[in-house]
Protein backbone atom coordinates (compact mmCIF):
# COMPACT_ATOMS: atom_id res chain seq x y z
CA UNK A 1 0.00 0.00 0.00
CA UNK A 2 1.58 3.32 -1.09
CA UNK A 3 1.42 6.55 0.93
CA UNK A 4 -1.35 8.09 -1.18
CA UNK A 5 -3.46 5.00 -0.59
CA UNK A 6 -2.54 5.16 3.10
CA UNK A 7 -3.81 8.72 3.46
CA UNK A 8 -7.05 8.07 1.61
CA UNK A 9 -7.46 4.82 3.54
CA UNK A 10 -6.99 6.67 6.82
CA UNK A 11 -9.59 9.25 5.86
CA UNK A 12 -12.13 6.50 5.20
CA UNK A 13 -11.17 4.06 7.92
CA UNK A 14 -10.73 6.55 10.72
CA UNK A 15 -13.99 4.92 11.78
CA UNK A 16 -13.54 4.07 15.44
CA UNK A 17 -17.23 3.55 16.24
CA UNK A 18 -18.12 0.65 18.50
CA UNK A 19 -21.40 0.51 16.56
CA UNK A 20 -19.62 -0.76 13.42
CA UNK A 21 -17.99 -3.97 14.70
CA UNK A 22 -15.81 -6.20 12.53
CA UNK A 23 -15.12 -9.06 14.95
CA UNK A 24 -17.07 -11.23 17.43
CA UNK A 25 -15.82 -9.48 20.61
CA UNK A 26 -16.70 -6.06 19.18
CA UNK A 27 -20.11 -7.39 18.12
CA UNK A 28 -20.78 -8.61 21.67
CA UNK A 29 -19.81 -5.22 23.08
CA UNK A 30 -22.06 -3.41 20.60
CA UNK A 31 -25.04 -5.62 21.47
CA UNK A 32 -24.53 -4.93 25.18
CA UNK A 33 -24.16 -1.19 24.57
CA UNK A 34 -27.37 -1.04 22.53
CA UNK A 35 -29.29 -2.96 25.20
CA UNK A 36 -28.01 -0.70 28.01
CA UNK A 37 -28.74 2.43 25.97
CA UNK A 38 -32.27 1.20 25.20
CA UNK A 39 -33.05 0.34 28.82
CA UNK A 40 -31.66 3.61 30.17
CA UNK A 41 -33.45 5.59 27.43
CA UNK A 42 -36.79 4.03 28.44
CA UNK A 43 -36.08 4.74 32.13
CA UNK A 44 -35.10 8.31 31.30
CA UNK A 45 -38.26 8.84 29.23
CA UNK A 46 -40.48 7.48 32.04
CA UNK A 47 -38.78 9.65 34.67
CA UNK A 48 -39.07 12.77 32.51
CA UNK A 49 -42.75 12.03 31.76
CA UNK A 50 -43.56 11.63 35.47
CA UNK A 51 -41.59 14.78 36.30
CA UNK A 52 -43.36 16.89 33.68
CA UNK A 53 -46.75 15.42 34.60
CA UNK A 54 -46.16 16.19 38.28
CA UNK A 55 -45.07 19.75 37.54
CA UNK A 56 -48.18 20.40 35.46
CA UNK A 57 -50.69 18.40 37.46
CA UNK A 58 -49.69 19.61 40.92
CA UNK A 59 -48.65 23.16 40.16
CA UNK A 60 -49.91 25.90 42.49
CA UNK A 61 -53.34 26.98 41.28
CA UNK A 62 -55.35 30.18 41.85
CA UNK A 63 -58.29 30.01 44.30
CA UNK A 64 -61.85 30.22 43.06
CA UNK A 65 -62.09 33.87 44.13
CA UNK A 66 -59.11 34.68 41.93
CA UNK A 67 -56.59 35.18 44.71
CA UNK A 68 -53.39 33.15 44.83
CA UNK A 69 -52.63 30.41 47.32
CA UNK A 70 -51.85 31.55 50.81
CA UNK A 71 -48.13 31.95 51.42
CA UNK A 72 -46.49 28.95 53.10
CA UNK A 73 -49.30 26.50 52.31
CA UNK A 74 -48.54 23.06 50.91
CA UNK A 75 -50.62 20.72 48.81
CA UNK A 76 -52.07 17.65 50.55
CA UNK A 77 -49.34 15.16 51.50
CA UNK A 78 -49.86 11.47 50.72
CA UNK A 79 -47.94 8.77 52.61
CA UNK A 80 -47.62 5.00 52.55
CA UNK A 81 -48.47 3.52 49.15
CA UNK A 82 -47.19 -0.05 49.40
CA UNK A 83 -47.83 -0.95 45.73
CA UNK A 84 -45.77 2.04 44.57
CA UNK A 85 -42.98 1.31 47.03
CA UNK A 86 -42.81 -2.35 45.96
CA UNK A 87 -42.83 -1.34 42.29
CA UNK A 88 -40.00 1.16 42.54
CA UNK A 89 -37.93 -1.32 44.54
CA UNK A 90 -38.59 -4.46 42.48
CA UNK A 91 -38.35 -2.88 39.01
CA UNK A 92 -34.81 -1.45 39.44
CA UNK A 93 -33.65 -4.68 41.08
CA UNK A 94 -34.98 -6.71 38.15
CA UNK A 95 -33.38 -4.36 35.61
CA UNK A 96 -30.01 -4.51 37.37
CA UNK A 97 -30.22 -8.31 37.59
CA UNK A 98 -30.93 -8.66 33.85
CA UNK A 99 -28.14 -6.24 32.92
CA UNK A 100 -25.74 -8.11 35.19
CA UNK A 101 -26.58 -11.41 33.47
CA UNK A 102 -26.11 -9.90 30.01
CA UNK A 103 -22.85 -8.26 31.05
CA UNK A 104 -21.56 -11.57 32.43
CA UNK A 105 -22.45 -13.24 29.12
CA UNK A 106 -20.56 -10.53 27.21
CA UNK A 107 -17.51 -10.91 29.43
CA UNK A 108 -17.63 -14.66 28.80
CA UNK A 109 -17.57 -14.01 25.04
CA UNK A 110 -14.85 -11.36 25.17
CA UNK A 111 -12.45 -12.71 27.81
CA UNK A 112 -11.33 -15.97 26.21
CA UNK A 113 -8.10 -17.38 27.72
CA UNK A 114 -5.39 -17.96 25.09
CA UNK A 115 -5.14 -21.66 24.18
CA UNK A 116 -1.88 -23.49 23.64
CA UNK A 117 -0.54 -23.17 20.08
CA UNK A 118 -1.14 -26.28 18.00
CA UNK A 119 -0.31 -27.25 14.45
CA UNK A 120 -3.16 -26.47 12.09
CA UNK A 121 -5.01 -24.17 14.50
CA UNK A 122 -4.80 -21.15 12.13
CA UNK A 123 -4.28 -18.99 15.21
CA UNK A 124 -1.83 -16.12 15.59
CA UNK A 125 -0.20 -15.36 18.96
CA UNK A 126 1.49 -11.98 19.46
CA UNK A 127 3.01 -10.47 22.60
CA UNK A 128 2.32 -6.74 22.80
CA UNK A 129 4.46 -4.52 25.02
CA UNK A 130 3.31 -0.96 25.61
CA UNK A 131 6.14 1.56 25.86
CA UNK A 132 6.24 5.35 26.09
CA UNK A 133 4.98 6.07 23.42
CA UNK A 134 4.98 3.19 20.95
CA UNK A 135 3.97 -0.46 20.62
CA UNK A 136 6.29 -3.46 20.44
CA UNK A 137 4.97 -6.62 18.76
CA UNK A 138 6.69 -9.98 19.15
CA UNK A 139 5.19 -12.62 16.87
CA UNK A 140 5.27 -15.86 18.86
CA UNK A 141 3.34 -18.53 16.91
CA UNK A 142 1.13 -18.87 13.86
CA UNK A 143 -0.67 -22.06 12.88
CA UNK A 144 1.42 -23.93 15.43
CA UNK A 145 4.72 -22.69 13.94
CA UNK A 146 7.14 -20.75 16.14
CA UNK A 147 8.03 -17.33 14.72
CA UNK A 148 10.11 -15.38 17.23
CA UNK A 149 10.63 -11.99 15.57
CA UNK A 150 9.82 -8.49 16.78
CA UNK A 151 8.46 -5.46 14.98
CA UNK A 152 6.83 -2.20 16.05
CA UNK A 153 3.74 0.00 15.83
CA UNK A 154 1.85 -1.74 13.02
CA UNK A 155 0.22 -5.07 13.75
CA UNK A 156 -0.35 -7.32 10.73
CA UNK A 157 -2.85 -10.15 11.16
CA UNK A 158 -4.56 -12.62 8.78
CA UNK A 159 -8.21 -12.35 7.83
CA UNK A 160 -10.58 -15.28 8.14
CA UNK A 161 -11.41 -16.62 4.69
CA UNK A 162 -12.94 -19.62 2.98
CA UNK A 163 -14.88 -20.56 6.09
CA UNK A 164 -11.64 -20.89 8.07
CA UNK A 165 -11.57 -18.70 11.21
CA UNK A 166 -8.16 -17.19 11.99
CA UNK A 167 -8.17 -16.00 15.57
CA UNK A 168 -5.63 -13.52 16.92
CA UNK A 169 -4.59 -13.65 20.58
CA UNK A 170 -2.65 -10.73 22.03
CA UNK A 171 -0.65 -11.15 25.23
CA UNK A 172 -0.49 -7.66 26.75
CA UNK A 173 2.35 -6.31 28.90
CA UNK A 174 3.80 -2.93 29.83
CA UNK A 175 7.44 -1.94 30.10
CA UNK A 176 6.89 1.30 32.01
CA UNK A 177 3.45 2.74 32.93
CA UNK A 178 -0.17 1.74 32.43
CA UNK A 179 -1.42 1.72 28.84
CA UNK A 180 -4.68 0.49 27.31
CA UNK A 181 -5.02 -1.29 23.97
CA UNK A 182 -8.16 -0.27 22.10
CA UNK A 183 -9.13 -0.83 18.49
CA UNK A 184 -12.91 -0.25 18.78
CA UNK A 185 -14.01 -2.17 15.68
CA UNK A 186 -12.05 -5.27 16.72
CA UNK A 187 -12.29 -5.54 20.52
CA UNK A 188 -12.80 -3.66 23.76
CA UNK A 189 -10.26 -1.84 25.88
CA UNK A 190 -7.73 -4.00 27.70
CA UNK A 191 -5.15 -2.51 30.04
CA UNK A 192 -1.40 -3.13 29.90
CA UNK A 193 -0.20 -2.95 33.49
CA UNK A 194 3.41 -3.19 34.71
CA UNK A 195 4.01 -6.54 36.40
CA UNK A 196 0.77 -8.05 35.10
CA UNK A 197 -0.09 -10.05 31.97
CA UNK A 198 -3.49 -9.53 30.30
CA UNK A 199 -4.85 -10.97 27.08
CA UNK A 200 -7.42 -10.24 24.40
CA UNK A 201 -8.58 -11.83 21.16
CA UNK A 202 -10.36 -11.00 17.92
CA UNK A 203 -10.91 -12.29 14.41
CA UNK A 204 -12.32 -10.68 11.29
CA UNK A 205 -13.08 -11.59 7.71
CA UNK A 206 -12.79 -7.98 6.52
CA UNK A 207 -9.27 -7.11 5.28
CA UNK A 208 -8.19 -3.50 5.66
CA UNK A 209 -6.78 -1.01 8.11
CA UNK A 210 -8.23 -0.63 11.60
CA UNK A 211 -7.16 2.28 13.77
CA UNK A 212 -7.19 2.77 17.50
CA UNK A 213 -5.56 4.56 20.37
CA UNK A 214 -3.93 4.01 23.72
CA UNK A 215 -6.91 4.59 26.02
CA UNK A 216 -5.06 5.11 29.32
CA UNK A 217 -3.17 8.34 30.00
CA UNK A 218 0.51 7.41 29.91
CA UNK A 219 2.43 10.68 29.67
CA UNK A 220 2.98 13.69 27.45
CA UNK A 221 2.57 11.85 24.14
CA UNK A 222 -0.38 9.68 25.18
CA UNK A 223 -2.62 11.26 22.53
CA UNK A 224 -0.10 10.31 19.83
CA UNK A 225 0.33 6.69 20.88
CA UNK A 226 -1.78 5.49 18.00
CA UNK A 227 -2.74 1.97 16.95
CA UNK A 228 -2.79 0.53 13.46
CA UNK A 229 -3.94 -3.02 12.78
CA UNK A 230 -3.56 -4.18 9.17
CA UNK A 231 -5.75 -7.18 8.36
CA UNK A 232 -4.25 -8.96 5.34
CA UNK A 233 -5.67 -11.71 3.19
CA UNK A 234 -4.16 -15.08 4.20
CA UNK A 235 -1.87 -15.08 1.15
CA UNK A 236 -0.68 -11.50 1.73
CA UNK A 237 -0.12 -12.24 5.41
CA UNK A 238 2.01 -15.30 4.60
CA UNK A 239 4.09 -13.15 2.24
CA UNK A 240 4.50 -10.43 4.86
CA UNK A 241 5.37 -13.02 7.50
CA UNK A 242 8.13 -14.59 5.43
CA UNK A 243 9.67 -11.20 4.70
CA UNK A 244 9.56 -10.12 8.34
CA UNK A 245 11.34 -13.28 9.48
CA UNK A 246 14.38 -12.47 7.31
CA UNK A 247 17.36 -10.50 8.65
CA UNK A 248 17.97 -7.01 7.35
CA UNK A 249 18.93 -6.68 3.70
CA UNK A 250 22.50 -5.65 2.86
CA UNK A 251 22.73 -3.14 0.03
CA UNK A 252 26.35 -2.43 -1.05
CA UNK A 253 25.34 1.05 -2.16
CA UNK A 254 24.30 1.88 1.42
CA UNK A 255 27.44 0.51 3.09
CA UNK A 256 28.58 3.96 4.22
CA UNK A 257 25.24 4.58 5.86
CA UNK A 258 25.32 1.15 7.49
CA UNK A 259 28.75 1.88 8.96
CA UNK A 260 27.59 5.29 10.14
CA UNK A 261 24.49 3.81 11.76
CA UNK A 262 26.41 1.04 13.53
CA UNK A 263 29.02 3.58 14.66
CA UNK A 264 26.45 5.75 16.40
CA UNK A 265 24.72 5.14 19.73
CA UNK A 266 21.61 4.12 17.74
CA UNK A 267 22.70 0.51 18.31
CA UNK A 268 22.23 0.87 22.09
CA UNK A 269 18.47 1.25 21.65
CA UNK A 270 17.53 -0.15 18.24
CA UNK A 271 17.83 -3.67 16.86
CA UNK A 272 18.55 -4.51 13.23
CA UNK A 273 18.63 -8.28 12.86
CA UNK A 274 21.72 -9.53 11.06
CA UNK A 275 23.89 -6.68 12.39
CA UNK A 276 25.61 -5.75 15.63
CA UNK A 277 22.68 -3.43 16.52
CA UNK A 278 20.93 -5.39 19.26
CA UNK A 279 19.19 -2.79 21.36
CA UNK A 280 15.76 -3.57 22.80
CA UNK A 281 14.76 -0.20 24.25
CA UNK A 282 13.48 1.36 21.02
CA UNK A 283 11.64 0.00 17.94
CA UNK A 284 13.16 -2.84 15.93
CA UNK A 285 14.27 -1.35 12.59
CA UNK A 286 14.97 -4.58 10.67
CA UNK A 287 12.14 -3.92 8.20
CA UNK A 288 11.48 -0.27 8.95
CA UNK A 289 10.43 0.64 5.40
CA UNK A 290 7.77 -2.06 5.28
CA UNK A 291 5.78 0.13 7.71
CA UNK A 292 3.39 2.78 6.50
CA UNK A 293 4.01 5.29 9.28
CA UNK A 294 6.60 6.65 11.70
CA UNK A 295 6.31 7.70 15.35
CA UNK A 296 3.56 5.19 16.22
CA UNK A 297 1.23 6.22 13.43
CA UNK A 298 1.78 9.98 13.61
CA UNK A 299 3.29 10.69 10.17
CA UNK A 300 3.64 8.82 6.84
CA UNK A 301 6.85 6.85 6.43
CA UNK A 302 8.40 8.79 3.55
CA UNK A 303 12.08 9.57 2.88
CA UNK A 304 11.55 13.24 3.75
CA UNK A 305 9.75 12.47 7.03
CA UNK A 306 12.39 9.88 7.92
CA UNK A 307 15.16 12.41 7.29
CA UNK A 308 13.47 14.95 9.54
CA UNK A 309 12.91 12.30 12.22
CA UNK A 310 16.57 11.22 12.21
CA UNK A 311 17.74 14.84 12.33
CA UNK A 312 15.56 15.69 15.35
CA UNK A 313 12.40 13.80 16.37
CA UNK A 314 11.35 16.36 19.00
CA UNK A 315 9.54 18.78 16.62
CA UNK A 316 7.49 15.81 15.35
CA UNK A 317 6.82 14.10 18.68
CA UNK A 318 7.77 16.43 21.54
CA UNK A 319 8.93 14.61 24.63
CA UNK A 320 9.70 11.31 22.90
CA UNK A 321 12.65 9.49 24.37
CA UNK A 322 14.87 9.73 21.26
CA UNK A 323 17.13 12.80 21.40
CA UNK A 324 18.65 14.75 18.52
CA UNK A 325 22.20 13.51 17.89
CA UNK A 326 23.58 16.59 16.16
CA UNK A 327 24.52 14.68 13.01
CA UNK A 328 26.21 16.57 10.20
CA UNK A 329 24.29 16.54 6.93
CA UNK A 330 26.46 13.86 5.33
CA UNK A 331 26.11 11.46 8.27
CA UNK A 332 22.37 12.02 8.40
CA UNK A 333 21.94 11.46 4.66
CA UNK A 334 24.07 8.30 4.75
CA UNK A 335 22.09 6.88 7.68
CA UNK A 336 18.76 7.69 6.03
CA UNK A 337 19.96 6.10 2.79
CA UNK A 338 20.74 2.94 4.76
CA UNK A 339 17.45 2.95 6.62
CA UNK A 340 15.59 3.23 3.31
CA UNK A 341 17.00 -0.17 2.33
CA UNK A 342 15.41 -1.90 5.35
CA UNK A 343 12.33 -3.29 3.65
Amino acid sequence: MDIATLLSHDAVLANTSIFDPASPPAESIRSLAILVLAVTAVIGAIVEFILIYSIVRFRRRARANGSGAAPGTEPPQVYGSKPIEIAWTAAPALIVFVLALVTARTLWDVNVPPPRPQAGDNTLFVTVVGRQWWWEYTYDHYNGRELGFTTANELHVPASAGGVPRRVFLILKSADVCHSYWVPRLAGKTDLIPGRVNAMWFQTDQPGLYVGQCAEYCGTQHANMLLRVVVDSPRDFDTWLENERKPAAEDPEASAGRSAFLGQSCVNCHRVRGTSARGTYAPDLTHLMSRQTLASGMVPNTPDRLRRWVADPQPIKPGCLMPAFGLVDRERDDIVRYLLTLR
